[in-house]
């Protein structure tokens, strides 16, 4: 199962670094688990002028970005917060109902368009705690890394 990060903004060098780290990593432990490439979808923030036209643009090119992802996950702080062991059996799950590929949407500063969250197969929280987007990105693929290290019975997560 492919999966793709799409998200709004533009990474700093150090947050980059940590992204490709972790997307690497990933990358070569999926691999025999029947997950990845991970690609990663990096958007500009809209320029309208309201929050709610700046949200609908960006919910429209997250959703060009990730057309071919059979089901998609949005990051929002009200989403569902799941501990890594259940996040991992959600992606085994998820990818053993026969889906192709798996969206990771982070949106920009002002949240998600309501078109992004309808249809999502899940609202995903990375804890109560309010992250910059560039860490948000860095926590989501390490944490897709840790999942592929759970399911493959590597001892990466000692939980």
């Amino acid at each position: 199962m492919r999966l793709i990060v799409a998200a709004v903004g533009r990474l700093k060098d150090a947050e980059r670094e940590l992204c490709e780290r972790y997307q690497k990593r990933f990358d070569a432990s999926g691999r025999s688990l029947g997950l990845g490439p991970l690609d990663i979808s990096e958007l500009s923030e809209s320029r309208a002028e309201t929050a709610a036209a700046r949200k609908a643009d960006e919910a429209a090119r997250l959703l060009k970005a990730t057309a071919a992802a059979g089901a998609r996950v949005v990051l929002d702080e009200g989403g569902k917060a799941l501990s890594s062991d259940a996040f991992a059996r959600w992606i085994a799950q998820t990818r053993d109902s026969g889906c192709k590929g798996l969206a990771f949407l982070i949106g920009g500063p002002d949240g998600h368009g309501p078109a992004a969250v309808q249809g999502a197969a899940l609202k995903l929280s990375l804890g109560a705690m309010t992250l910059p987007h560039g860490l948000a990105r860095a926590v989501l693929i390490e944490q897709l890394y840790r999942a592929a290290t759970i399911l493959a019975g590597h001892p990466y997560h000692r939980a």
